[in-house]
């Protein structure tokens, strides 16, 4: 009975939950009729199979082997996408699979790896474990034209709860995490800059800090033509930063992104502040731009890891999406405008309505302000004499002076503060 139990034991499978981290690579040859695409993954990342051992618990490579095809059918093959001038191709060939050991590197280049697929499997003698091998599959789509626009969607979010892919096409090297819509590889400059637009757009209506500071604009105004020109000295603001970051202009420090998201966490908690106290709303434009100067580096973070789209159309990138979170900011001004003004109308008087609107405001990019505070003082900050909670410290001191100076300025000239 120990004997059949052990035997069960060795030569039955391991059954495994989706991998916290999987990486993909791939590389990409268009040829006459094929498209040739090389993907390597985890063979832990491929899950609903019973992997086969041998004796001591290693994977049993001659058992596998038929099972390969269809593994790579269902993990590989099925979740890639490939488009030709816009029109789905047909599904991929499966060319050949392989299971390569944890050190091997032949994914350095396209032919290392594409010799390597072609060797036979490793035997049984070498002992491989299931979770220290990768699952090596060659793809060959069909195509017409080896010089046509071609794009590909990834859909690789299902291997890993977090899924990386490396992507090489030709010089080009994609860096893509999660989930990815179709993306041309060869994009042509309207390609880019639709897309850059695109990008814009979504990350203004995804960017709650940078809502909130639209609202602290909208809140003192609430007319849509005065608004236009202070969101246009934001978005002229945000742009030179924006440009001189993508030019790499700006520090490349570790502290350098979080120490920009506690700025402007400090520029929404200020314009917040300005309206509870009475900054006179015409020249909310020169805050505005100020404050843009900061938003912008937090508009290049975004942008950065995006240019990779961008092909060899980095101006009409950068002026795209420039442009799609301008018509982004516009978007979403036209609809707090009007809100806020209905609010302020018919639910509660404008000055009380303004006071607790903005203080929720400020109470939120206070909270944001101490924990991405707390984050940069982790870095190695080249600040001469002053540490970065001092600084901080210092900054709310005069924000709340200033308060009071304006407070105390119109109570003096008989007005409510609100007003």
């Amino acid at each position: 009975m120990r004997t059949w139990l052990a035997l069960c034991f060795l030569t039955t499978a391991w059954g495994h939950d989706a991998p916290a981290q999987v990486t993909v690579h791939m590389h990409l040859r268009a040829a006459d009729g094929a498209m040739r695409m090389l993907v390597r993954v985890p063979l832990e990342a491929v899950r609903d199979v019973d992997f086969p051992a041998i004796e001591g618990g290693y994977l049993d490579v001659e058992r596998l082997a038929p099972l390969l095809g269809g593994l790579a059918k269902t993990w590989v093959a099925d979740p890639i996408s490939l488009f030709e001038s816009g029109a789905l191709t047909s599904p991929p060939r499966i060319v050949s699979t392989q299971i390569s050991m944890e050190s091997d590197r032949s994914f350095a280049s396209f032919e290392q790896a594409d010799n390597h697929l072609r060797a036979p499997l490793p035997a049984n003698s070498e002992k491989l474990f299931w979770k220290q091998v990768f699952f090596d599959v060659a793809l060959e789509f069909s195509i017409r034209d080896a010089g046509a626009q071609f794009a590909i969607k990834p859909a690789f979010a299902g291997l890993g709860e977090r899924v990386n892919t490396v992507l090489h096409f030709g010089p080009r090297t994609f860096l893509l995490s999660g989930e990815q819509e179709a993306f041309p590889l060869e994009p042509r400059w309207w390609q880019a800059s639709w897309l850059f637009v695109r990008m814009g757009f979504v990350h203004i209506l995804e960017g709650t800090d940078h809502l909130l500071f639209l609202l602290c604009l909208v809140i003192p105004v609430r007319r849509i033509r005065a608004l236009v020109w202070v969101v246009t000295a934001f978005t002229a603001a945000h742009s030179l930063t924006l440009i001189a970051s993508a030019l790499e202009f700006a520090p490349n420090g570790l502290w350098f992104p979080p120490l920009v998201e506690m700025l402007i966490a400090v520029s929404i908690a200020f314009m917040a502040v300005a309206n509870i106290v009475g900054w006179p709303g015409h020249r909310s434009w020169m805050l505005a731009f100020g404050f843009g100067l900061i938003h912008g580096f937090g508009f290049s973070f975004a942008l950065r890891e995006s240019m990779q789209f961008a092909g060899g159309h980095l101006t009409a990138a950068l002026l795209s999406f420039n442009a799609g979170v301008e018509l982004g900011q516009l978007f979403a001004l036209a609809l707090m405008a009007p809100a806020v003004a209905l609010l302020f109308r018919y639910a509660v008087e404008p000055r009380i309505g303004g006071a607790v609107l903005s203080a929720l405001v400020a109470h939120t990019a206070w909270h944001w302000m101490w924990e991405r505070g707390a984050l940069v003082e982790r870095y190695s900050v080249p600040l001469p004499e002053f540490t970065l909670l001092l600084m901080l410290k210092l900054v709310l001191a005069g924000m709340a002076g200033w308060a009071v100076f304006w407070f105390v300025r119109r109570k003096k000239q008989g007005e409510h503060p609100m007003s």
